[in-house]
């Protein structure tokens, strides 16, 4: 309940579309209760044949009666108390003063109400005598019609309190997906694998409106229906509360059995939230996966695994079912009973013409049958709203289940904290500007200031898993604008290494340091908008080939996007296509291929203009020409830049002006391709092997 409140904070701003609703729900509710007030006029007619005008004044003249006696009786009483007065003060003569006393008191009660009935039926006759006519008939068309208006202004109000909560149920999700989805996107890129996106997409989603369903429920049905049921109790009170507190003895019963299925409900509720989950994994692998799926003929295994996820969902979710359908039976059976205790009680006074039940007095006059039927027909009306909100709870356990899980990841914090008080790393002056290139002649003589320890990796140690080290004790000075080749076998750390430098992760122990700054103090986003990444698994967004290129540069125009494309050597194929850098390249760059969709990675880091590049098996998927177009493109924008790439492709080494060994997480050698060839045995190793493949 706690995650649920703190939903509803998220209301606050819309306080005032909440307060009109919560007034169009209360003027609805005295319009709901206030049109079964016409039941006793419209019996009086049918009984008696006798206009209002007749009953009115029958009622004037009988009250009037009533309040003359009491008035009478008090005067007697009180000549009696002064006639005391007068007398000795003994045992007896207080004893009198004191029942006179009391007599007095309980006479002044009854005079009071009667007093305040006499006054009520002489302004009702004044409305009555100014707006109904004296025909009985013509007295009931008046008053079909004056309950038909005032349904229409009920559903009126009706209508702008559901109104106005839709919106505000709407405009409150809409704030809390997008704090959940900034909360998210900073997550750390470790913790995205940890939870699973299947898991993020169900919370996103699923969860989401089961939570609107609940708020929607609080809003409206739960401050509506109580109304109703209290504009109900008022009347019902004015005619007997007696008889209504013998009906509503029963609502404790009812709480009771409402928080017994409401805590059954959250608990099956979050089940079935987790095995939507697990639907949501199940359909992302095996589409993501379709090719892999059909090549292995894993069609029916993948049927099977969906079948076993949705019956164990079905299962779960049948068990809600059964909890809803339990509630609203429950609740009628007890709001029946109520009415039908209440109902012989008031049938017993009716019929024997008592006001007294059990030596309890129930109404101060004998009860007519057309106040007992309105009042029966007033608590059968109370009977619906509380049915309705037994509804209305269990909604609100799997809305408090939703907000559970909700809030559960929005509470996650990053490991990797962006610092933003952090010092900023500023873009090295001689970096080029975007669009200037650095002709290839001018490579060998381009001067880059000497700093030392530019990029430096001072005895770090990593690891996903505390029991198997990924890198141990990494020492590494990388000078400003130095390529840097990283190889080793697969699971030896290349790639953990690089993503340190991206801060996609912290070390364990030791640091990683750029310009002497320890990356995990230094502000995280000045330090990224000085890289740029191509992966091996190149992601492309489903938009134009244009987005995707001027992804991660603000403001690009098209003039530095068609150039950053010409030097990644994507120019000439992008023009080629219908159209051109509008085509859409569909989902994860489907409608291209793997070395097109490099080729437009390229670009988008070529376009970024970084002071670090990093490539991780940046040619993996590029044949033997986009091969070398990418290695031309990258011994011109290397120039004056720190450049790491990572690759398993021994004759790439040639544009890398160091290269560096790994092995089982640590760094066995660091030189150039002719000094590892004679020294590094692990070198050799990868050499032979890539030459026995080449041969192959």
């Amino acid at each position: 309940m706690k995650n649920f409140l703190r939903a509803l904070r998220h209301a606050w701003p819309y306080r005032r579309r909440l307060a009109i609703s919560a007034a169009a729900a209360l003027i609805a509710a005295m319009l709901w209760g206030g049109n079964f007030t016409s039941i006793y006029p419209v019996l009086k007619l049918l009984h008696t044949n006798e206009s209002l005008h007749t009953w009115v004044d029958g009622c004037i003249a009988s009250t009037q009666k009533d309040v003359d006696d009491w008035q009478k009786l008090i005067d007697e009483r009180s000549d009696e108390q002064k006639a005391l007065e007068k007398l000795p003060q003994t045992k007896v003569v207080l004893k009198q003063q004191r029942d006179l006393s009391s007599d007095l008191l309980r006479l002044e009660n009854k005079l009071q109400p009667a007093r305040s009935s006499l006054y009520w039926y002489q302004v009702l006759r004044r409305y009555i005598v100014l707006l109904l006519p004296d025909d009985c008939f013509r007295t009931l068309v008046w008053l079909v019609i004056a309950v038909f208006v005032g349904l229409v202004v009920k559903c009126f109000f009706e209508f702008v309190q559901e109104f106005l909560v839709g919106s505000i149920v709407n405009r409150t999700l809409f704030d809390l997906r997008n704090r959940f989805y900034r909360n998210a996107i900073h997550l750390d890129v470790a913790q995205f694998g940890e939870q699973g996106t299947t898991e993020l997409m169900a919370r996103f989603t699923n969860d989401m409106e089961s939570l609107g369903a609940g708020l929607k429920m609080l809003f409206g049905k739960v401050v509506a229906e109580p109304l109703r049921v209290i504009a109900c109790v008022i009347i019902a009170c004015m005619i007997s509360w007696q008889l209504s507190l013998l009906f509503l003895i029963l609502v404790p019963i009812a709480a009771i059995v409402l928080y017994k299925v409401g805590r059954i409900m959250r608990q099956a509720t979050r089940r079935v939230l987790e095995r939507m989950s697990n639907i949501y994994k199940i359909l992302q692998e095996s589409f993501q996966g379709i090719r892999v799926v059909k090549a292995f003929s894993m069609e029916a295994y993948e049927r099977r695994r969906f079948l076993e996820a949705t019956r164990d969902y079905a299962q779960r979710a049948q068990k809600v079912v059964t909890i809803e359908a339990m509630a609203d039976p429950i609740m009628e059976i007890l709001g029946v009973l109520a009415v039908a205790t209440a109902l012989l009680a008031g049938s017993y006074l009716v019929l024997t013409r008592h006001t007294h039940m059990f030596g309890l007095r129930m109404t101060d006059k004998p009860l007519e049958p057309e106040s007992m039927l309105q009042l029966y027909i007033l608590l059968a009306a109370i009977a619906d709203p509380v049915r309705k909100l037994s509804n209305v709870f269990t909604r609100l356990q799997s809305g408090c289940a939703a907000a559970d899980r909700i809030f559960a990841f929005i509470d996650r914090m990053p490991r990797v904290q962006p610092n933003h008080d952090g010092p900023h790393l500023t873009r090295p002056e001689w970096l080029p500007p975007r669009r200037q290139r650095v002709p290839m002649e001018q490579a060998e003589r381009n001067t880059i200031p000497v700093v030392p320890n530019y990029i430096e990796f001072r005895d770090v140690c990593f690891s996903y898993d505390p029991e198997r080290p990924i890198l141990s004790h990494i020492n590494l000075t990388v000078r400003a604008g130095e390529t840097i080749a990283l190889v080793g076998h697969n699971g030896c750390g290349k790639s953990t290494l690089v993503n340190l430098i991206m801060r996609f992760h912290d070390p364990d122990h030791g640091s990683v340091l750029v310009d002497g700054l320890d990356l995990r103090k230094t502000h995280l986003g000045s330090l990224r908008r000085q890289l740029a990444l191509v992966t091996q698994d190149t992601f492309l967004f489903d938009d134009t080939i244009f987005a995707n290129i001027a992804y991660g540069t603000r403001g690009a125009t098209r003039e530095e996007v068609e150039d950053a494309a010409r030097r990644a050597f994507a120019h000439d194929f992008i023009v080629g296509m219908p159209g051109g850098y509008e085509t859409h390249v569909g989902e994860k760059g489907c409608k291209l291929s793997g070395g097109q969709t490099q080729r437009i990675a390229l670009a988008r880091a070529i376009l970024r203009n970084p002071a670090i590049l990093i490539l991780d098996e940046f040619t993996s998927q590029a044949d033997t020409s986009s091969e070398a177009d990418i290695h031309r493109a990258l011994e011109e924008f290397k120039v004056g830049r720190t450049l790491f790439f990572i690759t398993h492709r021994l004759h790439t080494l040639e544009i890398a002006d160091r290269i560096v060994v790994l092995e089982n997480g640590n760094i066995v050698a660091v030189g150039t391709h002719s000094e590892l060839i004679v020294g590094c045995p692990a070198y050799i190793r990868l050499h032979e092997a890539q030459n026995q493949r080449r041969c192959a």
